[in-house]
């Protein structure tokens, strides 16, 4: 059958392909919609596409098929080893060691936040609750000035020795001390 207002053939349903459904890859055009893993069926584009031949594939599937094979691969990042076990210069190395709690916390604390403890209170602070001062993580309810208890925010904190104080505070307390503070119409008025 002769191919009628021109367009390529689609590599996957061998059917006409018009210039505003085209995709191509390796030279071959395709329809959108036939842009898929030849593995999941995902839809593919110019960053996930992976091909192999006259096969297109998404990236997770084209490594599964076609990527290294052998003890060690597939199992997370920093597992990733070709030689068997036994080849090392250490061999204790693949033994498996008990692990201690208080070495490895649990994942749940890493991921929201509760090996962080607050400085004010000593309980965990979690990532829905956290707020950053003086290199530490408080909850927002502890994010108080040490002195007054009036509460801070980014642009009113200071902090000194590890604790948090209100800008104002930490003028009276710390700031400096004398007469007329060095301000030379303070120096006038006294005269």
């Amino acid at each position: 059958m002769p191919t009628w207002g021109g367009g390529s053939r689609c590599s996957a349903c061998e059917k006409t392909v018009y210039h505003a459904e085209e995709v191509q890859c390796n030279g071959r055009s395709f329809h959108k919609t036939c842009f898929i893993c030849m593995s999941c069926r995902k839809g593919l584009d110019s960053t996930t596409v992976a091909a192999h031949e006259s096969e297109i594939y998404c990236k997770s599937c084209y490594g599964k098929k076609y990527g290294p094979k052998g003890y060690g691969y597939g199992q997370g990042a920093g597992a990733l080893s070709s030689d068997p076990p036994g080849q090392d210069a250490d061999p204790q190395s693949h033994e498996s060691k008990p692990r201690s709690a208080s070495s490895n916390p649990n994942k749940f604390s890493q991921k929201f936040g509760g090996s962080d403890r607050c400085p004010r209170c000593s309980k965990a602070v979690y990532a829905a609750e956290k707020v950053m001062g003086a290199g530490k993580a408080w909850h927002k309810t502890c994010f108080r000035c040490a002195l007054c208890g009036k509460s801070l925010e980014s642009t009113t904190v200071t902090d000194k020795d590890g604790e948090l104080y209100c800008k104002v505070c930490y003028a009276k307390h710390f700031g400096p001390k004398g007469f007329g503070l060095g301000n030379a119409a303070m120096l006038e008025e006294r005269e």
